[in-house]
């Protein structure tokens, strides 16, 4: 069993915090909680949003009442089954790192006092746990960025970043879904379109799964745009296990 604790968040929802601070663990728990109350909803809820270490869900307190809601979760989530983090479902993203796909690449690399070839290799020799999606559809939130890398925002925001940029922001790596104005450090750009509302699965990934960046050349990116314009590509998705 997870353990949580409530709190309310006004009168139609409250929130399920499973921890205080950011982890595989407090990741995976949050995720398999709201794969469950998805998989076998409470009549009366409306909405289910997970967070970094906690779950909001929001009701409808017409249908149901707090009090009778908190005991629904507490009979569905007794137990929500064991917490397995040795299988690794895995999306591969290429990225063309530096030049005009990533032209905060040098200053990421001269801020860890090393080159531009070192940043990329610690940046894509990493399997990043997507902890959450947010502030853009498909906008993923990645733990694991190797503190080397950890680089302040730029003191100025850009009024737009491309889509598929990826980028640094503090202690956090991420890509940008959309075209969007940002502040992250901007290293690299994927020509994969992480939201497409055109696609079956409008976003390319979710919580719970794992980005792993690969680096590709220019033209590599260019042959995989194409493909991508002409519905060709072919995602790569696999899973490991530790």
């Amino acid at each position: 069993m997870a353990h949580y604790t409530i709190t309310i968040a006004g009168d139609s929802a409250l929130n399920l915090s499973f921890a205080e601070s950011i982890s595989p663990e407090t990741s995976t728990a949050i995720r398999m909680a709201a794969d469950n109350l998805s998989d076998d909803p409470i009549h009366g809820v409306t909405e289910l949003v997970p967070t970094f270490c906690s779950l909001m869900v929001c009701y409808n307190p017409l249908i149901i009442s707090y009090d009778e809601l908190v005991k629904a979760l507490s009979t569905k989530l007794h137990d929500i089954g064991s917490i397995d983090l040795s299988v690794r479902h895995i999306v591969h993203i290429p990225v063309c790192y530096g030049g005009e796909y990533g032209p905060d690449l040098q200053t990421v690399a001269d801020h860890a006092h090393m080159s531009a070839q070192e940043a990329i290799a610690i940046h894509s020799q990493h399997d990043y746990l997507i902890d959450m999606l947010g502030f853009l559809p498909g906008f993923a939130y990645l733990g694991g960025l190797d503190e080397r890398l950890a680089t302040p925002r730029l003191a100025t925001p850009r009024t737009r970043i491309e889509t598929g940029s990826v980028g640094i922001g503090g202690t956090q790596t991420g890509i940008y879904p959309l075209p969007s104005p940002g502040g992250w450090q901007i290293i690299g750009r994927t020509p994969l379109r992480p939201y497409d509302p055109n696609r079956k699965n409008p976003i390319l990934y979710q919580a719970g799964e794992y980005i792993r960046f690969e680096p590709i050349s220019p033209d590599e990116y260019s042959a995989i745009e194409t493909q991508i314009a002409a519905n060709s590509y072919q995602y790569h998705f696999s899973v490991e296990e530790d």
